[in-house]
């Protein structure tokens, strides 16, 4: 295992690595102080025989370039292995617009071969590779140079047991015939919208109990100003505004700072110059939106009227279905895609793609009561009626 430090180097690893089937990879970031992610490490990894197979790449040494890296990205014959890509991916696509391609997840894989859900990096470890990792180094600061012996030690072993993770859950995918599952959840990885923070639509993220027009119009108006103010400068959203002083702020309507200050959630330095005027502007905006304009919360699920009987059966079919196909059953179906389901709506994700195969041809015959659910040893079955 080495440290790569320079430009040069990195082609050099990253040439013998597009040589093979796949690359394992992996970050180390800090995010608690910046809007976006801080690069701080890159763990690279591929299968080989002569030990110099893995490498920890320092994107904060001087005057290197992860351009090599971002050529592996695009080679569509090395396929890019994470666990969690989620926030990996995201620090790549705002640095350069990239997805790596082809891209396998060993976390989405895990679920589809029976791990469990939301299956973690230690406990493949663990099943898979039959060790153990040492976690001591989990929550150091990756900024700090150099390194030490068991951070080195610590942030390789992310890469080097992904190898052998992969390779066992590809060969089951491969003998069950679930490759296409995987591919299906890798849809989302694989689109940019997933990395794109739109400051028009970051309202939603904040939750209310509240469903008035004009609340949530103020309420849209103060989050696109924390969210674009927060980017712009590269802060915590957070350091902004927290979301229960926005809801303050969307009941209180503030119109000047002696008014703001009077706030009891809102932080000091929120309370004068750029976010005051912000806040106040955003509020006035909020308020000037034409009725026939203001946001609406979507009330379907609420207006749903369940049977709760039946979804109590379809609960126990995803879960003998689950079973049966030894696949996580939070990744068939949500408990909110069951009740609605219990409600007679059909257009849901799992009313598609393997997820219909596997569970919900059945749940739509169990809801219109033309199969039954019935006791054969120790599993539930499907009988006709």
């Amino acid at each position: 295992m080495k440290t790569i430090t320079t430009t040069d180097a990195l082609a050099a690893f990253c040439a013998e690595a597009a040589k093979r089937a796949y690359v394992t990879v992996d970050t180390e970031f800090l995010r608690e102080r910046t809007y976006y992610s801080k690069l701080c490490l890159v763990q690279l990894a591929y299968q080989d025989s002569d030990g110099d197979d893995a490498c920890l790449v320092d994107p904060l040494a001087e005057g290197l370039s992860l351009a090599p890296l971002y050529d592996l990205f695009a080679d569509a014959g090395v396929v890019k292995v994470f666990h969690a890509a989620r926030q990996d991916l995201e620090i790549f696509f705002v640095d350069k617009g990239i997805i790596p391609a082809p891209l396998f997840d060993t976390q989405v894989a895990a679920m589809v071969c029976g791990f469990g859900e939301q299956a973690g990096y230690e406990t493949l470890v663990r099943k898979i590779c039959k060790s153990d990792l040492d976690k001591s180094s989990r929550f150091t600061d990756w900024t700090r140079r150099p390194l030490t012996d068991a951070q080195a030690t610590y942030a390789v072993g992310d890469v080097t047991f992904l190898r052998d993770i992969y390779e066992y859950l590809s060969d089951r995918l491969e003998k069950s015939g679930r490759k296409k599952w995987v591919a299906e959840e890798m849809a989302v990885l694989n689109d940019p919208a997933t990395y794109r923070a739109d400051p028009d639509e970051a309202w939603r993220r904040v939750k209310t109990r509240t469903n008035s027009g004009r609340f949530l119009a103020i309420v849209r108006e103060l989050a696109r100003f924390r969210e674009t103010y927060a980017r712009d400068r590269n802060i915590p959203r957070s350091r902004v505004y927290k979301d229960d002083a926005l809801i303050e702020l969307a009941s209180t309507k503030p119109q000047s700072e002696q008014d703001l200050g009077r706030s009891r959630l809102l932080l000091r330095e929120a309370r004068r110059g750029d976010i005051a005027a912000g806040i106040m502007t955003a509020v006035k905006s909020g308020l000037a939106v034409p009725n026939d304009q203001l946001p609406k919360v979507d009330h379907s699920s609420v207006k749903l009227q369940v049977n709760p009987a039946l979804a109590d059966l379809l609960r126990v079919l995803l879960k003998s279905k689950s079973d049966n196909e030894d696949v996580a059953a939070k990744l068939i179906a949500s408990s909110a895609e069951l009740d609605a389901l219990a409600a007679g709506e059909r257009d849901m994700k799992a009313m598609r793609g393997w997820r219909k195969e596997v569970f919900g041809n059945d749940a739509i015959l169990l809801c219109d009561g033309k199969v039954g659910l019935a006791v054969d040893g120790q599993k539930v079955v499907t009988v006709p009626l």
